[in-house]
């Protein structure tokens, strides 16, 4: 096993090489000419937002793709990050190997580049893989769409579809069965989150609330309407669904329960985000320029909260908003 820094210069220079500012990883800090920026930071602990049998190269693509789509979010356009990784005490060299081949693979895919970071290990046996990414973004022309910008009369959106990656999680723990195909395509769901970029760039100065589904849609969900001091009333009938959690909410025979563990499950990482209804028009450009799937799912009214309806009015009460790390 090589020594510290000779892994850093083996495995992680070479993802900054020719990034002006980077000084090859050789230096305390890197120097960053740029515009307005947009800053995120996402941490993933083994255990909790990875399993353990997980491949390290997906381990390192998500890392990046959940703080990509929180910029995503925001309509902002990345520009590079910084990587800190604590390993298990006793690591293999072709772990640290395969997590960097990783990290190159999406690099390449968007256009960023490692600026610096750090790099250690546990000295008790058995403590968890963590990865901490600090993701840097340019912003839009019209500045970052906040939370905090939702309005009664609003339309509300979600890019996608909704529930895959909480079923592709309990797929692979073995929760129940499905095909094949749907178990691969859902696993992939959960492994290799797709951060919307195009889109939010696209829906910058016209969206005018946004938050990427992370927690899942109902939490986040919350999030605008707490910040924006309204209620969001979501259409259960109308979240968008892909065939595999079709074919799963079909074969449950209970749509309400089934659609209520759909709508709090984690790690979408789709765009959830509210619109003017004068703004349709521009939205529906915003997704055929970006080509992505948005679907109109509710919309917004005075009070507080969240509300998930049927399509005769029932209101679906749910035992949780969404994944909370401190929650019982």
């Amino acid at each position: 096993m090589s020594g510290e820094f000779d892994l850093i210069a083996k495995y992680f220079s070479p993802l900054a090489a020719g990034v002006q500012g980077a000084f090859g990883l050789k230096d305390d800090v890197a120097a960053i000419a740029a515009g307005d920026l947009a800053v995120t930071k996402d941490l993933l602990v083994e255990g909790v937002h990875f399993r353990s049998r997980d491949p390290k190269e997906c381990i390192a693509r998500k890392a990046l793709r959940v703080n990509l789509s929180d910029l995503a979010a925001k309509g902002a356009r990345p520009f590079g990050y910084f990587l800190g990784c604590v390993w298990p005490a006793g690591v293999k060299e072709s772990a640290i190997a395969e997590f960097a081949g990783g990290l190159r693979l999406d690099q390449d895919l968007f256009k960023i580049a490692l600026f610096g970071g750090d790099t250690t290990a546990h000295v008790q046996k058995g403590a968890p893989l963590t990865v901490s990414v600090t993701m840097i973004g340019l912003q839009g022309p019209a500045g970052v769409i906040p939370r905090a910008g939702a309005q009664a009369g609003d339309d509300v959106y979600v890019s996608g579809t909704i529930g895959d990656a909480g079923l592709g999680l309990a797929a692979l723990e073995g929760e129940f069965k499905l095909s094949p195909a749907h178990k691969a395509f859902l696993a992939d769901r959960y492994r290799l989150p797709s951060p919307r970029l195009s889109l939010g760039g696209a829906l910058s100065g016209h969206a005018n609330s946004a938050i990427d589904v992370s927690d899942g849609l109902i939490a986040d969900a919350r999030h605008i309407a707490t910040q924006s001091g309204v209620t969001i009333e979501i259409g259960a009938e109308k979240i968008p669904l892909s065939a595999p959690a079709k074919a799963w909410l079909g074969s449950l025979g209970d749509f309400e329960s089934g659609i209520g563990r759909l709508a709090t499950s984690g790690d979408d990482y789709e765009i959830l985000f509210t619109a003017p209804s004068s703004r349709r028009r521009s939205i529906e450009m915003a997704s055929q320029a970006s080509k992505t799937a948005i679907t109109r799912i509710g919309s917004v009214a005075r009070g507080a909260g969240v509300k998930l309806i049927t399509a005769n009015g029932t209101e679906i009460a749910v035992a949780k908003g969404g994944f909370d790390h401190f929650g019982d």
